[in-house]
């Protein structure tokens, strides 16, 4: 569905992952400062919105979720993975419970495809799972903003700023009263910068949780009996993931900025050369220029200089996950 936001004068609908929300308003480099000062907020209606209610709720997660929810308090946020039989990240959530009911955000079209999981899951457990995405919309505000939530408002808060679950109608009466609208552009842009991956963008079909940091903010390691946790148990002990995340520099005389899937290669080697990985997300950031996030080949040194998309554009890494 398409936010009303759209309808805001200079709105830019974004694409792909993201349709349905503002791009930008006119001015990305602007946006982009006025979030990172702390200023504003972003439009995010068009992520998935799920709630599970019910006595068993905490408990009955923690069986499923790689992170540790059994005795979550009250409005503290956390995240969490749903992963495959072989350890493979299948759903990334971003989570609050409010005493009542946990409130999770997802991926923009997969709270269709993770509540029919964990609906397979119920089997005895007091639980209710609903899809509340046509009724609620997700709205960020930077760390450090000011704005105050709408009372009653459930509301995820994090170093990076908070989550409000905001009734759908009210979306445009706060656009209206609170602060300025920032496009999706800024909000990525900044993210790049913070190293946070996203799952569809620095994910694939194969793609397990060593390899972006992901261990760190939602993987538990010290419990277990979820799908998956194997794999996450035997590479943290015993290996080392196939790949890692790194933060490039990109060669800021360069006009095209790569696009997700773009080849990531030995600058040495041209465009013919080995591939060794793959952008993830670019962005134009308002202070460091072109930066991307890309999955290489662990065993691609640390300091090697790359290349990445057909035109070779030089790129300086930066070590998220150590190799």
């Amino acid at each position: 569905m398409n936010s009303p936001l759209l309808s805001l004068p200079g709105a830019v609908a974004a694409e792909g992952q993201d349709e349905g929300v503002a791009a930008h308003y006119g001015d990305l480099f602007r946006e982009q400062r006025s979030l990172a000062e702390g200023e504003g907020f972003v439009d995010l209606s068009h992520r998935g919105v799920v709630t599970v209610s019910g006595a068993d709720r905490l408990s009955w997660l923690h069986l499923l979720l790689t992170q540790h929810v059994s005795e979550l308090p009250a409005g503290h946020a956390t995240e969490a993975l749903i992963l495959s039989a072989n350890g493979h990240i299948e759903h990334a959530l971003y989570l609050v419970d409010d005493g009542e009911t946990v409130w999770m955000h997802t991926e923009p079209g997969t709270q269709g495809a993770l509540i029919a999981y964990l609906e397979s899951m119920r089997f005895f457990y007091r639980v209710e799972i609903a899809d509340r995405t046509e009724e609620v919309a997700v709205v960020h505000l930077p760390a450090g903003s000011i704005t105050e939530a709408p009372e009653g408002t459930v509301v995820r808060e994090t170093a990076h700023g908070r989550d409000l679950f905001l009734p759908r109608s009210s979306l445009k009466s706060f656009a209206e009263s609170g602060p300025a609208a920032i496009g999706l552009l800024a909000y990525e842009a900044l993210r790049v910068e913070d190293r946070r991956p996203r799952l569809g963008m620095e994910t694939d079909h194969r793609t397990i949780p060593h390899e972006l940091g992901w261990l760190g903010t939602a993987v538990h390691l010290e419990k277990g009996c979820y799908r998956g946790q194997e794999t996450v148990a035997r590479v943290n002990n015993l290996g080392k993931p196939p790949r890692r995340l790194v933060f490039l520099h990109l060669d800021g005389s360069e006009v095209r900025l790569p696009v997700h899937g773009d080849a990531v290669r030995l600058a040495g080697d041209g465009p013919d050369g080995r591939k060794l990985g793959f952008v993830t997300t670019s962005a134009r950031h308002h202070e460091l220029g072109p930066i991307a996030l890309a999955l290489v080949k662990r065993n691609v040194p640390v300091d090697a200089a790359l290349a990445v998309g057909e035109d070779a554009t030089a790129a300086a890494q930066e070590v998220v996950v150590a190799p």
